[in-house]
């Protein structure tokens, strides 16, 4: 019996920012220069993945060090606005 080899997953963060013209830019701050855009948060979820992909492609065919991804943890962040008293 062959042994079929077990494709591997790579976990990334990905950051989502919301553009002023409506969609969202994705960063991969472990991939510099991994940029994508959606016009919903699904769609850039599943164009991150892509570029992703892609981009881990790429770093393969020109023999680059793969960085390693990260464990499955969600992460959320927000932006907050602060007046301080006394600045």
């Amino acid at each position: 019996m062959r042994k079929t080899k077990k494709a591997k997953v790579y976990s990334y963060q990905i950051n989502l920012v919301s553009e002023a013209e409506g969609g969202y830019t994705v960063l991969v701050p472990l991939l510099p220069g991994c940029v994508t855009y959606g016009e919903t948060i699904e769609e850039a979820v599943e164009n991150a993945k892509e570029a992703i992909a892609l981009h881990l492609e790429n770093l393969a065919a020109h023999r680059q060090p793969i960085p390693k991804g990260q464990e499955s943890i969600p992460m959320f962040t927000t932006l907050v606005h602060v007046t301080p008293s006394n600045v």
